[in-house]
């Protein structure tokens, strides 16, 4: 019995002095103590709080470690590494940060969560009997304890009013100029606590983790720690949220009481998980602005395009259309019909503009469309009593007009197709009163079929219609009346063809032969305004 009880001694004291140093890189399979909402997440996180509000969390290093070794008592030199990480949704509006502590024990079911931080509560803050120092990464200024803002770093004893306490960042090893941290920036850092037990000076000091440990510390001041800790004390961290969320991670963590706490691998350390929108690859960010830039040209084209298109077909239409409405060509189905008024279905040319054949697209129907130039002395006059009269003049020598269009202050007249064909090619045979038509070296006699005299009236009456004067020539309701023999043709006198007479229609560019076919060559007769 006493064999075993020494035996259980020695395997205690062994314990006790095998806890002078340790480190985790990450805590997979760590024996650690842990109370609240405190877990260790399945890649090695130790997660202390979860993001939940008016919640606290509490991790211990298992086995107490033995801080009192002199003769006379005093706590011996310790030094610690951490490397943590504190998410904020805001940063500025965060709950309570993460305390490392030393303490005579691992017991905080009575503490408090909330301003706190899971050390303390309302009752024992600041007492003696607490017994632990603590150095906190506070992200939530608190009036109650005097703190100096929302993102600091403070030495603590017995209680949450900081022996010191300074802004959260680092001193540059070249300058010695201040850098400022954000503690809930959820970057990770790294902090280092040295407690010097023959000066009792305490030094802490934080920077990046990609930066080795900065010369000048951030925090240094003088305490005697024998005052307060026992001869065996827990180490470990603490943490609480209030009424605004946070959650806060421990990467890894180092110890010793025997020289500077040993280096943690940053290599082994896990990794944080994804908070927030997830980040955009460069590939994306590289290609995104290209595909929008090219989507916004694309559609720009596109609505140009359309705009155009219908611009393109764009028509005018008034109220006095209404009643001509089933004679109303659109431009669209012209424009396909005469192939985009390609100049190989050039009828012919005249003063009023030009003439080309057509083949509208559903009914198949052959049409000649006079398009009437800008220029052209045919006026919207001339224009609107040729449509008025869409339908009413009807006659066997007069091709029938079917219907117009109207679009952008262009104005076409849509009539029935017929061969052109000129005066030279019809030949009057007086032996035989018969019309023999010469085309292709084709002879055609319409034997009895010929009427001399409506001849000589069609005859007559198309030259009447291309005088060179235009107060001489018949108006559409003459030519009905010339036509149906309801009104004598008056004669063509000689004098009418004088030499002066010529002269001048030549000199208004008007002659024989002006209009011609451009398939056939034929010549087509220059009657104004289509008779």
């Amino acid at each position: 019995m006493l064999l075993h009880l020494l035996f259980l001694g020695l395997k205690l004291s062994a314990s006790a002095t095998s806890n002078d140093q340790f480190v985790y890189p990450g805590f997979t399979g760590a024996n650690l103590t842990l109370d609240g909402v405190a877990k260790v997440t399945p890649n090695g996180l130790l997660e202390l709080i979860n993001g939940t509000a008016w919640l606290k969390g509490h991790a211990c290093h298992p086995n107490p470690i033995l801080f009192r070794k002199t003769a006379d008592g005093t706590v011996q030199s310790f030094s610690a590494s951490y490397v943590f990480a504190i998410y904020c949704v805001q940063p500025d509006i965060c709950g309570h940060g993460i305390a490392f502590f030393v303490a005579a024990s691992n017991n905080f079911s009575e503490t408090m969560q909330g301003q706190y931080m899971g050390l303390v509560n309302n009752d024992t803050n600041g007492k003696a009997t607490n017994r632990f120092f603590a150095v906190e990464l506070d992200t939530n200024q608190n009036n109650e304890f005097q703190d100096i803002n929302n993102n600091h770093v403070g030495i603590d004893v017995n209680g949450l009013k900081s022996v010191n306490s300074s802004s959260a960042g680092y001193y540059d090893n070249n300058n010695s100029n201040f850098h400022n941290l954000t503690l809930a920036s959820y970057q990770v850092m790294q902090v280092w606590v040295d407690y010097d037990g023959h000066s009792k000076q305490i030094d802490v000091t934080l920077a990046p983790l990609s930066m080795a440990k900065p010369i000048k510390p951030l925090i240094s001041t003088t305490y005697d720690l024998s005052r307060v800790l026992t001869d065996m004390v827990y180490a470990g961290f603490s943490s609480s949220t209030g009424s605004f969320i946070s959650q806060q991670y421990v990467l890894g963590w180092s110890f010793s009481t025997s020289g500077p706490a040993p280096a943690i691998d940053i290599t082994k350390l896990p990794k944080l998980p994804r908070q927030g929108p997830e980040p955009r690859s460069k590939v994306l960010e590289i290609i995104l602005p290209i595909v929008s830039a090219a989507f916004v040209i694309v559609a720009g084209t596109i609505i140009i395009l359309l705009v155009r298109r219908r611009l393109k077909y764009a028509e005018l239409r008034e109220d006095w259309e209404v009643e001509f409405g089933p004679h109303r060509f659109s431009y669209k189905d012209l424009f396909r019909a005469t192939e985009g008024f390609n100049d190989h279905n050039l009828l012919g040319i005249g003063g009023f503009g030009r003439v080309y054949k057509g083949v509208l697209p559903v009914s198949r129907l052959e049409i000649a469309a006079k398009r009437i130039s800008h220029d052209s002395k045919q006026g919207m006059k001339e224009f609107v009593a040729e449509v008025v009269s869409i339908g009413r003049l009807q006659h066997r020598n007069l091709v029938q007009l079917h219907g117009y269009c109207r679009r952008k202050g262009e104005l076409i007249l849509v009539y029935e197709y017929m061969s052109n064909g000129s005066l030279d090619k019809y030949l009057y045979d007086p032996e035989k009163p018969t019309l023999r038509l010469l085309s292709d070296a084709v002879d055609i006699k319409l034997q009895g079929a010929y009427d001399v005299d409506e001849a000589c009236l069609m005859l007559k009456l198309g030259l009447l219609c291309s005088h060179p004067f235009t107060n001489v020539r018949p108006s559409m309701r003459q030519v009905m009346h010339y036509l149906s023999g309801e009104m004598p043709l008056p004669e063509l006198l000689p004098e009418n063809m004088s030499f002066s007479i010529l002269s001048l229609m030549q000199n208004i560019s008007f002659y024989p032969g002006m209009l011609t076919d451009p398939l056939t060559n034929n010549t087509i007769s220059s009657l104004s305004g289509g008779r």
